[in-house]
């Protein structure tokens, strides 16, 4: 569908595309207008990886075990059913991972449905603000443990090193131990902060300063930020976006089907 031009970026060829609703199964088919688009998030997802520094280039020696990539686009939708955007994502083929050699632990915990329901309670009785948000690109925010080696994506080739590999500095889609390197670089920042993570729920954070409560709940990279002083969540949230990059998703009508 595409090749690599001299400069390492992507061409595409052909009018038509089409894009895998992963939700339905279906598939999802335009011409002219999807191809832009298309070509648009396949940039800003490039350029994403590289502005994080998620790899190196080295010499392919002969023990690497060396996974291989392949790009995935999605069609994105807002509450009614409308297309909102789509979405490109690098993927590693990490069924070929090796357990033990370039991936060790994978659990990753989520916020429980009854977590969510008691937090969100509370802040209703007490009327107390919601902030409800993701983060862009969170899979790509861990740093990884493990000794892992990648294929360059297709069509972005450095035309001086094309048989170079990608030793993974941080981890991406597809990895085994890609959801653990996104939580524990999270659950870090916050328990920096000041958070303290709950006995009963790993992915409930609390935090107190003096009367001033703060309630923080992940369910992968969907957040939701409650408490009782609004200054205080505030300066929270500065303090994350200055971290991590988030996109506001305005008032809590869905969290996970919860």
């Amino acid at each position: 569908m595409g090749s690599s031009s001299p400069n390492g970026s992507y061409c595409f060829s052909g009018l038509l595309v089409c894009f895998l609703l992963t939700t339905t199964g279906t598939y999802f088919c335009e011409r002219g207008t999807a191809l832009s688009r298309m070509v648009r998030s396949l940039t800003a997802e490039n350029q994403a990886l590289h502005a994080n520094e998620t790899w190196d280039l080295v010499p392919r020696l002969p023990h690497y075990n060396v996974l291989g990539n392949r790009w995935v686009y999605r069609v994105k939708r807002e509450p009614d059913g409308s297309i909102a955007r789509f979405k490109t994502r690098l993927v590693a083929k990490g069924f070929h991972q090796r357990p033990g050699i370039d991936f060790g632990d994978t659990y990753s915990p989520v916020v429980k449905p009854v977590t969510v329901r008691k937090v969100l309670t509370l802040a209703l009785s007490h009327q107390w603000s919601i902030a409800h948000f993701d983060v862009n690109n969170a899979f790509l925010q861990g740093p990884l443990e493990d000794e892992v080696y990648m294929l360059q994506p297709p069509g972005f080739k450095d035309p001086n090193r094309p048989n170079h590999v990608c030793p993974l500095k941080r981890a991406i889609y597809g990895l085994r131990q890609t959801p653990r390197a996104w939580y524990k670089a999270l659950s870090s920042f916050l328990l920096d902060f000041g958070f303290t993570k709950t006995i009963s729920d790993s992915s409930l954070f609390v935090y107190k300063q003096d009367d001033a409560l703060l309630y923080f709940l992940v369910y992968v990279d969907d957040l939701l930020l409650t408490g009782n002083n609004d200054q205080l969540l505030a300066s929270f949230r500065e303090a994350l976006s200055h971290r991590f990059s988030l996109k506001s998703l305005g008032d809590v009508s869905y969290f996970f089907g919860y």
